[in-house]
Formats: structure tokens, C-alpha cells, sequence
């Protein structure tokens, strides 16, 4: 069987009112939303998931993750 390559795509969760949203910029249009964090991360691996096999099916590359998240630290 052949090994599986893993991908570790960054998130963006943001909270709305009411509930979450999440996208990850190394894959445009892939988002879920969820009413709990919790929710809304098991829903956007749903969709990154549900979003590769369409680029498979279609036979488009799988794009590499490169987006990196950092915070920057500002006195007020």
C-alpha cells in the first residue's frame, strides 16, 4: 500500500456573532462555519477534506500549504 502524504493547511477561525467562521487561505472557497469552535474546526477538516478529493477528481495539483500565522505584539 502506498504511504499517504500529509498536509497540515493553516486555519483562520474568526468569530461572528453567534457563531465561527473558518477558511484557510492555501485553499480558496474552502470555509465552514459552526456555532462552537469545536464544531466549526470538525466542519472545515470535513470540508479541506471534501475539497482535495475534488481537486483529484478533477485532476488539479493539491496545493502545498505555505500560509504561516504569527502574532505581533503592540503596546497601546
Amino acid at each position: 500500500m502506498k504511504d499517504k502524504k500529509v498536509f497540515k493547511y493553516l486555519v483562520i477561525i474568526e468569530k461572528t456573532n453567534g457563531n465561527y467562521s473558518a477558511y484557510s487561505p492555501d485553499l480558496p472557497g474552502c470555509v465552514a462555519t459552526g456555532v462552537t469552535l469545536d464544531k466549526t474546526l470538525s466542519r472545515m477538516k470535513e470540508a479541506i477534506q471534501f475539497h482535495i478529493e475534488g481537486l483529484k477528481t478533477e485532476g488539479l495539483d493539491i496545493p502545498e500549504p505555505l500560509s504561516e500565522a504569527k502574532y505581533i505584539e503592540i503596546s497601546i
